[in-house]
């Protein structure tokens, strides 16, 4: 299983890593008389992969011919793209429909990808190095050091967080740049993510400060920061790495959430969380089902992210109280 976690994790990485040559559309582009559109199907013949462009032929009913009798022929390895169609003899290619604006649903999801994964990947580090630096100073400082940091880890530990990332970033403009946005995300995932990762960096930071081999690193002229960072924090980087494959996850969804109801990107950046805001009308959902895509695509990797967790023999340390 951890195999398969693993692959998971690294395909849907490395589409988010090719978009831009995976991608047969450009994400922003907006064709407007196929709001809606479906997949369009791929055909073999004997000049190879073709399809057939699609018309519109109720727009209030969205239903959609595929006007057979032309052919537009794919294109391999052409301007940049792995596949693609001339406009000019036909398409698009939607390969999973198209959205509300006509966008391409399958180019708007992997470039969605680059954005959802380098933001939680952001977070999760700074989460790591905040909690671990916390932590740590609490863990081999002890005494009153240590009991202000850990009472300041579990009053932001026991704040509801999703709501507390709500709120803060309800506080801000509604309309920000999509690049300030990124970064106050990244911010608050991170202030929020911390403490978790501080209680546990802390409870090994103090059991083994009075280790050998750190008496040692002292008798040697070691200082406290170097027998800190050098020594003791390596103590922690298995705790650091499971909890790196928790707050990965829970950042993808946080981004979601928030991009779902408003306060996340703007509806013209393609995230997951933003793409999702096509899936609220259920009924539409019913005729268009590939709008559920970013869903899909959240449920693929926090699968990979559980199967490859799960998978190492040991189970993640519980430290909520």
């Amino acid at each position: 299983m951890r195999r398969a976690g693993l692959a998971l994790f690294a395909l849907v990485v490395a589409v988010a890593v090719g978009a831009p040559w995976l991608a047969p559309n450009d994400p922003e582009r907006a064709f407007s008389n196929l709001l809606y559109a479906p997949p369009t199907p791929v055909h073999a013949g004997a000049g190879g992969l073709y399809i057939h462009p699609q018309r519109l032929v109720s727009r209030l009913e969205r239903r959609f011919e595929q006007d057979t009798a032309r052919r537009a022929p794919l294109q391999w390895l052409t301007n940049g793209r792995l596949v693609s169609v001339d406009e000019s003899q036909g398409g698009p290619l939607l390969v999973l429909g198209a959205d509300v604006f006509g966008r391409d649903t399958f180019s708007r999801l992997i470039f969605g990808a680059r954005t959802s994964l380098a933001l939680a990947v952001l977070a999760t580090a700074g989460a790591l190095i905040l909690g671990a630096l916390v932590g740590g100073v609490a863990g081999y400082a002890g005494g009153r050091v240590d009991e202000l940091l850990s009472r300041f880890s579990e009053f932001v530990l026991v704040l509801p967080a999703i709501y507390v990332a709500l709120a803060l970033r309800a506080v801000m403009p509604l309309v920000l740049p999509a690049e300030t946005v990124f970064v106050a995300l990244t911010v608050i995932f991170a202030l929020l993510g911390w403490p978790i990762v501080a209680r546990g960096v802390r409870a090994i930071v103090a059991s083994e400060r009075d280790r050998d081999y750190a008496a040692a690193a002292l008798a040697a002229g070691a200082g406290p920061v170097r027998t800190l960072v050098l020594h003791l924090l390596p103590a922690a980087w298995s705790y650091l790495t499971v909890q790196a494959t928790l707050l990965l996850p829970a950042f993808i969804l946080a981004e979601a959430t928030l991009s779902y109801v408003g306060l996340g990107f703007p509806d013209t950046v393609p995230t997951w969380g933003t793409m999702l805001q096509d899936a609220a009308n259920v009924s539409l959902v019913a005729e268009a089902p590939w709008m559920l895509a970013p869903a899909a695509a959240i449920f693929i990797f926090v699968l990979a992210v559980n199967l490859t967790v799960q998978s190492t023999g040991r189970a993640p340390v519980q430290l909520e109280p």
